[in-house]
This record gives C-alpha cells, sequence and structure tokens, in this order.
C-alpha cells in the first residue's frame, strides 16, 4: 500500500508518497502554504502518482479535540467535525482542511485518513490536563490541555526505543522547531506535554510567544483596548525569537549572538531558559528522567541549543560528548559515557507515524 502523507504545517506543505516498508518513493515540498496556486498542488500530486500507484492518503490535522484521539478515515461528517475545531487551532487547522480539499479533489476515489497531533496526547492523566477554571467552561467549551506535534513525539518514542533496544523508559521528546513542545513519555505513553488548550501554549517559538501571564491578556483589553485579534496576532504571529531578537531563525540568532548582539544573546538565553525548566517539569510529571531526546529543525540542527541546556540539565543526569554533540547527525546518541541519563538526536518523521495509522485505520 503506497501512501501519500499530506503534511500542512504553518507555512509549507509537505507531500511524501511511502510504501509499505515505510521507505520514500518521491517527495515535494510546496511553501508559502497560504498563497499556494491552484494548479500547484495537483501537479505535486499527480508527479508523485506517476511513482507508484497511491492507494490511501494520510493527512495530518492539527486538532482532533476531545473526540478523535485515533486515526480516522475521513468522510463528509468527520470533516464537518473537523471544520468545527478550527478556532481551537486557527493557525493550523485551515490549511490542513485547504490541503484536504485540495487532494481529494486529484484523488477522489482513493480512501483517505485524519492523523490527529492531538491523538498521542489523549493519555495524559486528569490531573495533568484538567484546568482549574470554572466547570460550566470545562464542559461546555470542552477547556483542557489537548497537547500539539503528537505525530513527532510518537515517531520520536518509538525511535528511541528501537535504538536503545528497550521500549520501558522515562522519555522526555524535544520538538523543537518553528513551533516548539515536549512530551513527557513513560513506557510510551504521553503523561504530559508543554502546549495546552492550543499551539500557542508553552515553549517559546519563532513567532510565537509561548506561555504568557493571562492577566497579561486581560490587562491589555482593559488598559490598550486592545481587541482580541490584535492580540492574537501579536502572541501568534509577532513574538517569540522574532520579538527578542528581530528574527524568528535559530541559526541568525545563533549567529548574531556569536558576533556579540545583545538581543539575539538575551533571545537565545531566554529561550534555553524556558526549554530547560520545562524539561524540568517534563522529568517531574515522568517520575525520573532516563533519555532526552532532540527533534524538529532546532533540536536535530542547533550544536549550541543542545549544549546550553545540557549544561543546565546536569543534574538531572545529562552529560553530553562535545565531539559526539558537533558532529551529531540523526539518529545518534550525543551522551558523554558516564551519564545517568541519555541524550539523543532524533529526525522528525512525522511521515511515518502518519503513513502506519492510515495503513492501521484502513486495515
Amino acid at each position: 500500500m503506497a501512501v501519500l502523507v499530506v503534511n500542512a504545517g504553518s507555512s509549507s506543505l509537505k507531500l511524501r508518497l511511502l510504501d509499505d516498508r515505510d521507505n520514500t518513493l518521491g517527495a515535494e515540498d510546496l511553501p508559502d502554504v497560504d498563497h499556494l496556486q491552484h494548479e500547484t498542488l495537483p501537479e505535486a500530486v499527480e508527479r508523485l502518482a506517476r511513482a507508484d500507484a497511491i492507494t490511501a492518503v494520510g493527512h495530518r490535522i492539527v486538532h482532533g479535540g476531545a473526540e478523535f484521539t485515533r486515526a480516522t478515515v475521513l468522510d463528509d461528517a468527520v470533516t464537518a467535525r473537523l471544520r468545527d475545531l478550527i478556532d481551537l487551532a486557527p493557525l493550523h487547522q485551515p490549511k490542513s482542511l485547504a490541503a484536504l480539499d485540495a487532494v481529494t479533489a486529484v484523488l477522489p476515489g482513493v480512501p483517505a485518513v485524519a492523523c490527529f497531533d492531538t491523538a498521542f496526547h489523549a493519555t495524559i492523566p486528569p490531573a495533568a490536563r484538567t484546568y482549574a477554571v470554572p466547570r460550566e467552561w470545562q464542559r461546555r467549551y470542552g477547556i483542557r490541555k489537548y497537547g500539539f506535534h503528537g505525530l513527532s513525539h510518537a515517531y520520536c518514542a518509538g525511535r528511541v526505543a528501537d535504538l536503545l533496544g528497550r521500549s520501558r523508559c522515562r522519555l522526555v521528546s524535544c520538538h523543537l522547531g518553528a513551533g516548539a513542545s515536549l512530551a513527557a513519555v513513560v513506557d510510551g505513553r504521553c503523561m504530559d506535554t508543554t502546549m495546552g488548550f492550543t499551539p500557542l501554549d508553552g515553549l517559546i517559538m519563532a513567532t510565537r510567544s509561548g506561555s504568557v501571564d493571562p492577566g497579561l491578556v486581560l490587562w491589555l483589553t482593559e488598559h490598550e483596548n486592545m481587541s482580541p485579534h490584535e492580540i492574537a496576532d501579536a502572541l501568534e504571529h509577532r513574538s517569540g525569537l522574532l520579538a527578542l531578537a528581530g528574527t524568528a531563525d535559530m541559526r541568525e540568532v545563533q549567529a548574531r549572538t556569536d558576533s556579540g548582539d545583545a538581543d539575539a544573546r538575551l533571545a537565545l538565553a531566554t529561550y534555553v531558559h524556558r526549554l530547560v525548566t520545562a524539561v524540568g517539569a517534563m522529568a517531574a510529571a515522568a517520575g525520573g528522567l532516563d533519555v532526552l531526546a532532540f527533534t524538529g529543525g532546532v533540536g536535530e540542527n542547533s550544536v549550541t541549543v543542545r549544549s546550553m541546556a545540557a549544561d543546565r540539565l546536569a543534574h538531572l543526569g545529562i552529560v553530553v560528548d562535545p565531539a559526539a554533540n558537533d558532529a551529531a547527525v540523526p539518529d545518534t546518541d550525543v551522551s558523554a559515557v558516564a551519564a545517568g541519563a541519555r541524550t539523543l538526536v532524533i529526525a522528525a518523521r512525522e511521515d511515518v507515524i502518519i503513513a502506519r495509522e492510515a495503513r492501521r485505520a484502513l486495515s
């Protein structure tokens, strides 16, 4: 079964065609997903279809709400329910559904499966997912921690188990990219994560603020007369590294830090501070730490972020070998020999998880 994986991110759309053994038969990366020409996506799908017969399509859907906790075969009713969740992930959900519509138009007879970023976090215990807000809000609006990047965290956890030769461990997986989140995973089950009701929560990201005092939002509405839309736009698109350093690109932040730029130095230090304190929280949720795994664009490629984080996490047994860290190519172990916990660098492969979940749902 050749599965076409459709992964619509916040700024790009990735297409991957995988065979039964998860080998990549073809790939297409389409930038600027907001402004894709009508012909671009169909042409890319048709090019991939020439490589092999597409027998199923797996779509990454960011938000499945409380209802969708596993991959689900798509039909009109399911698609309608997913549209109802747009308000919970306004930066991502519309793009995923637009890609779904476009691919379905090209492959109308091919079965499609929705694979949810929230599903991996369905095992989070009630104490970790519950907010101390009025019960009426919880019942009426479904307010709770959902968590995101679950497809990436799920692959990372599985790959760590493969590399270590054991499935039982206490893992903190660090998905660090334009979006960023951590997950506490015990023996393959998620116990907590840093993103919450929306993908805006948690760590500092490229253009997203991560966690802020909710009183700040209330203060801005009351004292500065800012509208919810204005605040949302600022926190989603004009915050994070971009606000602190003037660039959303971690590579540029590090280059400016090396050249003595004070704003970049503060941005990097603040990013790492949020990261390591969140790792500590996730380690507590997991009941300890056996493995710390870095994945995503920053996690895989930033020697500096990994090194700075390790220096702050020595009390949890994290010690990296400088030479191994400098030369790291995923998937690899960069731990020092005497480290009390392992540090791994794992390539992000959401496409593999999506293809596997699509096959499982259709079988």
